[in-house]
């Protein structure tokens, strides 16, 4: 475990590197403005068609998307500017996001495209690139690929003969394939017959095959956030909303609520009891269960510096140690590299399995918890009875994308270290910008509650009337 000292100076570090299209999780902004409109999306397409044609073969993308409206015009963009520079495109429709990363794997694609905002609301939209590997891009492959958007002459120059345009394709049975891939992340002895599960899927891309996931593997199947209609993606459903799994859950006495995102690569759980379960107390059971499997690749397992310090804790308790990279899953997945680790994530249930994927998977993820609890015969609140979260709170100060932000800044720091000195043992305030919205991120942690709430209400306040003087 990293030092306490360390813990208290730690300030969430914000690249050096300036990027203009891309974010912590690729291109994100608000649907037919920019950068997010028809004409970014087809330079998207020519500038990763060009960076990823690498030898002389047919070379293919596979594309997918969630349940938002502004998919129908982001789509035929990127397919338009993958198909100039000679491209193959395979279509699958609605799919989540990590089942575009294992495509772009099992297909053998040079690249792959998922286009969703994620846990943001429909009026949002996105596009995440992932390498043949299926991993996402870093950030010296998005600079370079930024820079052929912004060249006109240099995708021009490498626009093909007619002869040599790429096609498009529909691909019909991918659901299937991802289908037959989350099942076989759950144990072939085990079956979930005796189980019945709530899933909720956010309206999002997993409306159909998560639910059928399950079923398939035995669970009896309470389906809710299934129903999109292209403006309902997220909308008081789905792990951003939390409560309504759990009201379900306790509704029909099922065992186990599952909440994704739109674009489920995210997770949150609840018990029998309706409490909930962050990616946290997740990352942890899933590490003892791989630990007592002997499945770890390393003592280390990678959370955020947003990782609350319970976690830590519990780690320790069984002989793991916790490394804690900047926010996003992307910078998971690196320090699982440079570890060698096979388990990391995020609070938010970005939760990176090395054995099954190079992405967060909110339902592969969830069945690695059912699976423990399946093979213990114990309920969801006794697995999880044992594991102490320290008091943790997230304020965020909203402020106009025209505004230039330093959390550096003397005033902000200074009153950071005076805030922290307030929290007493354990206490830390971390401070970031949001890589997805216009929002500044204040989290503190420490052992009492109500000292917490207090300095955390009165920092915010301070913070967002110098910010708006």
């Amino acid at each position: 475990m990293e030092s306490l000292k360390l813990y208290r100076k730690q300030i969430i570090q914000m690249s050096k590197i300036k990027r203009k299209y891309f974010g912590t999780d690729g291109i994100r902004g608000r649907a037919n403005t920019l950068p997010m409109t028809g004409e970014i999306a087809l330079k998207v397409g020519m500038a990763a068609g060009e960076y990823f044609t690498r030898g002389r073969h047919k070379h293919n993308v596979v594309i997918g998307k969630d349940t938002r409206l502004s998919g129908y015009l982001i789509e035929p963009s990127l397919t338009a500017g993958f198909i100039s520079m000679g491209m193959n495109v395979f279509l699958v429709g609605p799919m989540p996001t990590p089942a575009i990363s294992m495509l772009t794997r099992s297909m053998r694609c040079d690249v792959g495209v998922m286009i969703s905002a994620s846990h943001n609301s429909y009026e949002d939209n996105g596009i995440k690139l992932f390498n043949p590997n299926g991993s996402k891009l870093n950030d010296k492959n998005e600079l370079e690929i930024e820079k052929l958007i912004d060249d006109d002459k240099k995708l021009k120059k490498h626009l093909v003969d007619s002869k040599k345009l790429g096609r498009a394709k529909r691909i019909e049975d991918a659901a299937g394939r991802y289908l037959e891939f989350v099942k076989s992340t759950f144990p072939n002895n085990q079956s979930l017959n005796k189980l019945k599960i709530v899933i909720d899927c956010a309206n999002g891309a997993a409306y159909q095959v998560a639910p059928r996931a399950l079923w398939e593997l035995g669970a009896d199947v309470i389906p809710i956030g299934c129903n999109p209609d292209g403006t309902n993606i997220n909308f008081k459903c789905g792990s951003t909303y939390p409560k309504l799994m759990a009201e379900t859950v306790k509704k029909h006495r099922a065992h186990i609520g599952i909440a994704l995102d739109g674009d489920a690569d995210r997770c949150i759980i609840c018990d029998e009891n309706g409490n909930f379960i962050d990616g946290d107390k997740l990352i942890g059971i899933i590490a003892k269960r791989y630990h007592k499997k002997e499945l770890l690749t390393s003592d280390y397992i990678i959370g955020t510096q947003m990782s609350n310090l319970g976690l830590d804790f519990f780690l320790e308790e069984i002989g793991l140690k916790l490394f804690r990279s900047n926010v996003g899953d992307r910078y998971v997945v690196e320090a699982m590299r440079k570890y060698n680790s096979n388990l990391g994530g995020e609070q938010s249930g970005h939760i990176i399995i090395g054995k099954h994927g190079t992405t967060g998977d909110g339902l592969v993820a969830s069945l690695q918890i059912i699976a423990e609890m399946v093979e213990q015969n114990i309920k969801a609140s006794t697995l999880f009875k044992n594991f102490k979260l320290l008091p943790q709170l997230t304020e965020n100060i909203k402020f106009n994308n025209k505004k230039s932000i330093n959390i550096k800044d003397d005033f902000i720091t200074d009153k950071i270290k005076i805030a922290e000195s307030l929290l007493g043992e354990h206490g830390r305030i971390l401070i970031r910008k949001s890589g997805t919205e216009n929002k500044l991120r204040i989290m503190g942690e420490c052992k009492k509650r109500k000292v917490l709430l207090s300095v955390i209400k009165n920092l915010k306040t301070e913070i967002t009337n110098y910010l708006n003087d």
